[in-house]
C-alpha cells in the first residue's frame, strides 16, 4: 500500500507573511510585558518611606514603625483688627495718608482668643510698621505683598514674645487698602 501523497497546502512551507506576523506578535507580547513590569516597579506598592527610614512614626510593641494619621485641617478663623489703621505719609508725598483694614488668619480656636487678648500690642506694632513706609514702597503690588509679609512676621513675633505659638498664625490679609 502506498501512502497518500501530501496535499499541496500541507507540503508547502507557511507563507513568509505568517512568520512575520508571529514574530511581530511575539515582540509585542515581550514589549507589553516589559512595560507592565516597569509600571508595577515604579508605580506599584512601594514601602512607606517613614517605615524604611525609621523616622516620623511611632513604634508598636513589636518595634515596627506605625504611620501616624494626619490630623484633619480645621476651618480658617479670622480675627479682624477693627477699626482700620490710618497713617500719614511724609509731607510732600503724592499721597497724604494710608488706610488699611487687617484680618489675621489662624485655624486654632485658642489662637483666636489669644490674638483678641493681645490686640492692643498687635495694633501698636502694626501702626508703627505701617507708619514707617513711604508712598513708593506700598504703591506697587510687590510693595503691598512685602508689607503684608512684614506684618505677618511682626504679629508672629508678638505672639511668640507673649507666650503663644507664632507659627499657628497662618496669614495676615489686607481687606482694604486705600491711599489718598
Amino acid at each position: 500500500m502506498a501512502e497518500p501523497a501530501p496535499s499541496a497546502a500541507e507540503a508547502a512551507p507557511p507563507p513568509k507573511s505568517r512568520k512575520k506576523l508571529l514574530l511581530v506578535i511575539a515582540a509585542a507580547v515581550v514589549l507589553l510585558s516589559g512595560a507592565g513590569a516597569g509600571a508595577w516597579f515604579f508605580l506599584g506598592n512601594k514601602p512607606d518611606q517613614a517605615a524604611t527610614e525609621g523616622k516620623d512614626g511611632k513604634k508598636d510593641k513589636k518595634g515596627k514603625v506605625v504611620k501616624e494619621e494626619a490630623k484633619p485641617k480645621l476651618p480658617a478663623q479670622f480675627v479682624e483688627l477693627d477699626p482700620p489703621f490710618v497713617v500719614n505719609f511724609e509731607p510732600g508725598a503724592t499721597a497724604r495718608f494710608l488706610q488699611i483694614a487687617v484680618q489675621l488668619m489662624t485655624r486654632d480656636p485658642h489662637m483666636v482668643e489669644f490674638l483678641k487678648a493681645n490686640t492692643p500690642i498687635i495694633r501698636n506694632d502694626l501702626l508703627l510698621l505701617f507708619g514707617n513706609r513711604h508712598v513708593e514702597e506700598v504703591a506697587t503690588n510687590e510693595g503691598k505683598e512685602a508689607l503684608r509679609t512684614a506684618a505677618l512676621q511682626t504679629v508672629r513675633k508678638i505672639v511668640d514674645s507673649e507666650g503663644g505659638k507664632g507659627a499657628e498664625l497662618e496669614a495676615v490679609y489686607f481687606t482694604s487698602f486705600v491711599m489718598q
